[in-house]
């Protein structure tokens, strides 16, 4: 892949209408896909995610969340390019300094979290489009029912990606059981279908100086607003102001925690099939626990 930073430069004086040139560039921490770089000159700043050409459509994507979350009302970085050129893909974001909230910052992380949850709803379960969790494709497509959509969308294809790595024999077993199990594992629960950010971990949220949160690299969906929820509760958890934060507006529903189980399911199929490890060890208990729970 050629030298990005002419192309960068291109794209972002087309995208603001005023000519731009790179001063400085430094790489700087951008998740394990892409490369990252802080670009400087003329007395702006901006953050680019690049790739190869092929990565044009998850870039796309991720434009696509950034912008649906802000509409909602949350603080995320505004983009002002993407595309790609030649060999290249690339994404431009306005450049925050981001840093820990505090208590207060995750208090209010928290409360804007569930009034997106109540205040950004839709018809249906699903997205417009499909999107990319980590970097495995998330399908959306629309559904009438909850149960319905994590099934298909969400549980089957997570399988169905497992097998073709091959976990099969009891991760294949345990997964069929927990599908059987949707509508017991579900009962009584009639979620609205709320604007989600999809793939909300302590790596994905930060905060400005005066401690406004800021969140990032979505993969969004209308879905259960639990489904954010319980996904905070994962690799290492948000401290305990977040959650105090979100139950001043929404509290905790009954069987909340065996949901919650069922949700993140989903997150470690995921970590299974990119990256291997315990985390097929870890779903099976998963799904032991919630075949269990429902007999």
């Amino acid at each position: 892949m050629r030298d990005p930073r002419s192309i960068l430069e291109t794209a972002i004086a087309a995208a603001t209408g005023a000519p731009f040139r790179i001063a400085s560039a430094r790489a700087v921490p951008g998740g394990c896909i892409h490369a990252a770089l802080v670009v400087e000159g003329g007395g702006r700043r901006y953050f680019a995610k690049t790739n190869d050409a092929s990565f044009a459509e998850p870039f796309a994507a991720e434009a696509d969340g950034l912008a649906a979350l802000a509409a909602s009302g949350m603080r995320v970085p505004a983009v002002v390019a993407r595309g790609a050129a030649g060999d290249v893909a690339f994404l431009v974001l306005e450049y925050l300094e981001l840093g820990d909230g505090g208590a207060a910052g995750f208090r209010e992380l928290g409360r804007r979290l569930a009034r997106m949850h109540a205040g950004a709803t839709g018809e249906r379960f699903g997205w417009h489009r499909a999107n990319f969790i980590g970097a495995t494709p998330q399908p959306n497509g629309w559904a009438a029912g909850w149960a319905e959509f994590w099934d298909r969308e969400r549980l089957a294809p997570q399988l169905a990606l497992a097998a073709a790595r091959g976990f099969g024999g009891r991760l294949q077993a345990l997964g069929e059981r927990v599908r059987a199990a949707l509508p017991a594992l579900l009962a009584g629960h009639a979620p609205r279908p709320s604007l989600l950010h999809g793939d909300l971990w302590s790596g994905n949220a930060a905060f400005l100086a005066d401690g406004t949160p800021v969140v990032f690299d979505p993969a969004v969906y209308y879905g259960d607003a639990e489904a954010d929820l319980a996904m905070t509760e994962l690799f290492g958890g948000f401290p305990r102001a977040f959650y105090d934060g979100y139950g001043e507006i929404a509290p905790p529903a009954t069987g909340y925690a065996l949901r919650r189980d069922l949700y993140n399911l989903y997150h470690v199929l995921n970590h299974a099939n990119l990256f291997g490890g315990g985390y097929a060890a870890q779903a099976e208990r998963m799904m032991e626990r919630l075949a269990a729970a429902v007999g």
